[in-house]
C-alpha cells in the first residue's frame, strides 16, 4: 500500500454512487448558487477527487478505442480516418495551440454528424467493456475507491465524449463524469459542440462550476493527471497528484512538491513516447480496420 493510499480513512457508510454525465452539459442544469461560506464552514463542505482518464486512470487513449469501434461499425470512411489522424498527429507532435485543438475538434465532430446518439451510447458501452476496462490501472482505481469510501465524490474529467466518460464512470461506480458534449438534435449529433472541448483550462472551469453546483470545497479536493495540459485543473484544487507524468508535469510536480505516482513499465524513453506513437499510428491502424471491413 502506498503512502497516498494509506492516507485514506475508510468510512463505514460509503457515499451513494449516482452517475450523472456532467462537463459542459452543466450549463443545461438549474444551478442553485449556495451562499458563500465563512472560513469556519469551509472544512465542513463536501469534497471530491477528480481523475483524468487517458494515461492516468487507464493505459493509452480512450478515444483511440472509440475510433476503432466506429471504424468497425462503418461510421468512419477511409478518407475521414486519414484526415482526422493527420490532424491528430500534428496536434500531438507540434506545439499545442488553440488553432490545432479547434481543427482536431472540428474534424472529430464532422465524423459523427447525423449519427444517432443511442447508437453511439451502445458503441461506448462495447468499448468500455471490451477495450478500456482491461486497461484500467488497478492502483489508480483503488485510489478512486478509497475516496468513495472516505465519503468523497469521485469524478472523471476528460476531453473524451461525455457519453464514453459517463459509461466508464457508471461501470466503476463513480459519482459522475465531466466530458466533451456534442450538440444533439432529433436524437442525432449535429456536428457542433455545446460549450468547448473539455481540455486544458476548460477542465479547471468545469470543476469550478461543478463545485458551485454541488457545494464542494476545492481547497479540500484532490486532482490526478498525467499531463501538463491539466495544470489549470491541478492548480485549482488543494491537493494535486501527478500520475505517470509527462516531462513537463514531472518538472512542475517537483517544483510544487506534488506527489508523483508512476505505474508505467519499461524504459523511460519508451514510456514517454507512447502517447505520441499512438497518435502517429492511429491512422494506419484505423485505415487497416476500415479496409478489412470493406473486404468482409
Amino acid at each position: 500500500m502506498s503512502e497516498i493510499e494509506a492516507s485514506f480513512t475508510a468510512s463505514a457508510t460509503p457515499l451513494p454512487r449516482t452517475v450523472r454525465a456532467g462537463g459542459t452539459a452543466l450549463t443545461h442544469s438549474v444551478v442553485v448558487e449556495p451562499a458563500a461560506p465563512g472560513d469556519d464552514e469551509l472544512a465542513h463542505l463536501p469534497t471530491a477527487a477528480f481523475f483524468d482518464v487517458d494515461n492516468t486512470l487507464m493505459h493509452g487513449a480512450s478515444t483511440y478505442w472509440l475510433a476503432r469501434a466506429l471504424a468497425k461499425h462503418g461510421v468512419l470512411s477511409g478518407r475521414d480516418i486519414l484526415n482526422f489522424a493527420w490532424k491528430q498527429a500534428r496536434f500531438k507532435f507540434g506545439a499545442e495551440n488553440h488553432g490545432h485543438i479547434s481543427s482536431v475538434k472540428s474534424s472529430a465532430l464532422e465524423l459523427v454528424a447525423g449519427f444517432p446518439v443511442d447508437e453511439m451510447r451502445k458503441i461506448c458501452e462495447e468499448v468500455v467493456d471490451r477495450d478500456i476496462s482491461p486497461r484500467i490501472l488497478a492502483p489508480v482505481r483503488r485510489l478512486a475507491e478509497r475516496h468513495l469510501e472516505s465519503d468523497q465524490e469521485v469524478w472523471l474529467v476528460t476531453a473524451s465524449p461525455v457519453e464514453l466518460a459517463g459509461v466508464l464512470a457508471s461501470r466503476l461506480g463513480l459519482t459522475g463524469a465531466l466530458g466533451t458534449i456534442a450538440e444533439i438534435e432529433d436524437g442525432c449529433y449535429t456536428g457542433r459542440l455545446v460549450g468547448d472541448l473539455m481540455h486544458g483550462p476548460a477542465k479547471a472551469d468545469g470543476i469550478a462550476q461543478l463545485a458551485d453546483e454541488r457545494g464542494l470545497n476545492l481547497e479540500q479536493c484532490t486532482a490526478y493527471s498525467d499531463s501538463a495540459n491539466d495544470l489549470p485543473m491541478l492548480r485549482k484544487v488543494g491537493r494535486a497528484i501527478a500520475v505517470n507524468p509527462d516531462t513537463r508535469l514531472a518538472r512542475q510536480a517537483r517544483h510544487y512538491g506534488w506527489p508523483v505516482l508512476d505505474y508505467r513499465r519499461g524504459r523511460r524513453a519508451a514510456k514517454l513516447a507512447l502517447p505520441t506513437a499512438a497518435a502517429a499510428g492511429v491512422g494506419a491502424g484505423l485505415l487497416y480496420l476500415y479496409k478489412s471491413r470493406e473486404r468482409d
